[in-house]
């Protein structure tokens, strides 16, 4: 067996190019952190390398300076990419190797989505690492310095996926940490890429594997907040129900060292069993995608799994389970009826979720909704290369002709965020929940050495109004209220205050935007009645 020449590798995990709902710049000062999650694909990636090759890794969106001629000069080859969001830093990144004569490596969701934009990459490795990463580095140990390598769709597997190369990572600059467990969804909803990407039969790890990784991380000192990284942690129920006991095991035995976070779908709150096993297991969040209150909405965009129950009642049964909810809404959807700002707020209100990540439509690449938009010639040209002013790609939305006037849906995302972010109200969503929230099950204690313990409840709640003076008064009401109920309700309160320090300004720049963006068409509607009055 031949054994892979020594290689120097270096991991440039590229800039998110705009701010956005997700980025929480605000918040990760005030927690004393640089950005909220790690780069757990380049990580994964760097420890299928042979262990000859030594890796380092800059994370661009952490890093106190640019990438050096000194970090390039060490270099045998680079390796970079990522999501959507990334693009623009990513083809920078490409044509500093280029210009500094350094072979680059692209891999990733949007590489893999849309290849044709990284064509200036020397390799482009597409689809999932672990079916194709082996026949790269044989290429490159025989000579090649060029080529494309494409993953066989939905075939890795991921029982075999190394554990992650954590120790490349600097854990104090970020919020948390991530690990996965499943790769794929089961459902079929128009707009998302995941089950382009990793298919709708969900894989799993083993059990082994993922204790293996969180012995890794509790080994190196990690504590707090892990978050599986999964695009929805239910999809594979049978496998989930033998993991779940065995991880509130682990956790028990090592006294409870990380509060875990994930992703689901919402019929998570059908099944009490899988609630009260992630309970038990320490899990305090969980981001969930219901996109739109109106049912025919739903149907439409192929998200049928939403229809089928209360979504309200079942956001509130997750908390009863003591599990806060993070969700995403969508506007700009076709079947959408007139104004529909209302019917999202209350929906909000009602269900009383405080970070409610609310964007226009934007159609990925390869997915159902592109191409059905294409097959009706509606797309725009470009609408493959991400935006990289003023927001991302969800708030640049809308990059299709809509089936509405485009003014009225961008009226109501006006309205939707205006209102939602508003101080009194973000406050007063905080507030109901912390009356829903059964903490019961979870620890209630942080961890030692948990990098959210370093500021006190006071002192995040201070820092937030100090710099937000019209959110002081329905803030700190709220954190009282909170504070007088019970410590864990005061804490999980104080993380979303945290939030609004992000949150709060971003919808105002947004809203700003949006203004931009509606004078914009009254101007073109001004000048296309000159012209007609000019012509008549």
């Amino acid at each position: 067996m031949n054994v892979p020449s020594p290689c120097n590798v270096l991991m440039l995990y590229p800039l998110f190019s705009a701010e956005s709902f997700w980025s929480f710049g605000e918040s990760c000062k005030v927690l004393g952190v640089k950005r909220p999650a790690a780069p757990l694909g380049l990580i994964t990636v760097a420890a299928m390398l042979p262990e000859s090759w030594t890796v380092r890794l800059i994370d661009c969106n952490t890093a106190t300076a640019p990438v050096s001629d000194d970090d390039l000069a060490w270099a045998d080859v680079v390796f970079t990419g990522g999501m959507l969001p990334q693009q623009a830093d990513t083809l920078h990144l490409i044509e500093l190797c280029r210009a500094a004569g350094k072979p680059v490596v692209v891999g990733g969701p949007d590489p893999t989505s849309s290849p044709h934009i990284y064509e200036r990459a020397d390799f482009r490795v597409l689809g999932e690492a672990e079916s194709v990463i082996d026949e790269f580095i044989t290429a490159w140990d025989s000579g090649a310095r060029s080529g494309v390598f494409t993953a066989p769709k939905f075939q890795a597997d991921v029982t075999k996926t190394p554990v992650p190369r954590f120790d490349l990572l600097k854990f104090e600059d970020y919020l948390y940490l991530g690990v996965q467990y499943s790769r794929g969804c089961p459902f079929t909803c128009e707009f998302c890429d995941i089950i382009e990407l990793y298919g709708r039969v969900p894989r799993t790890k083993t059990n082994e594997q993922i204790l293996r990784e969180l012995d890794t991380l509790y080994g190196m000192g990690y504590r707090g907040h892990l978050d599986f990284v999964d695009d929805n942690f239910i999809g594979n129920k049978k496998s989930l129900r033998l993991f779940l006991p065995q991880l509130a095991e682990w956790q028990r035995t090592h006294g409870y060292p990380f509060e875990f976070s994930t992703e689901a779908s919402v019929n998570l709150a059908d099944d009490p069993e899988l609630l009260e096993l992630m309970g038990a297991a320490n899990f305090f969040g969980i981001f969930v995608g219901i996109e739109s209150p109106d049912p025919a909405t739903l149907v439409a965009m192929r998200k049928k799994q939403n229809t089928r129950r209360n979504i309200a009642e079942s956001i509130h049964k997750i908390y009863a389970a003591g599990i806060l909810v993070t969700a995403g809404f969508i506007v700009g959807f076709d079947n959408e009826k007139v104004s529909m700002a209302e019917a999202m707020i209350e929906f909000i209100e009602e269900a009383a979720i405080p970070v409610s990540m609310v964007g226009l439509l934007y159609a990925l690449p390869n997915t159902q909704l592109t191409r059905r938009l294409e097959r009706e010639g509606r797309l725009h040209p470009g609408h493959d290369v991400a935006p990289t002013i003023g927001a991302d790609q969800c708030t640049a939305g809308i990059n299709f002709d809509p089936v509405r006037p485009l003014r009225d849906i961008l009226m109501d995302y006006r309205r939707v965020l205006e209102h939602i972010y508003s101080p009194a109200a973000y406050a007063g969503r905080i507030d109901r929940l912390m009356t829903l929230l059964d903490r019961s099950r979870q620890r209630h204690e942080l961890a030692e050495g948990d990098i959210r313990a370093k500021l006190g409840a006071m002192e995040t709640v201070h820092k937030v109004v100090s710099a937000l003076p019209e959110a002081r008064g329905p803030l700190w009401q709220t954190f009282m209220n909170c504070a007088k109920r019970d410590t864990s309700s005061a804490r999980i309160a104080v993380q979303m205050i945290a939030a609004y320090a992000h949150l709060g300004p971003f919808s105002r720049k947004v809203i700003a935007a949006i203004d931009t963006r509606l004078a914009a068409l009254d101007n073109e509607t001004v000048t296309a009645a000159t012209v007609d009055v000019t012509a008549a």
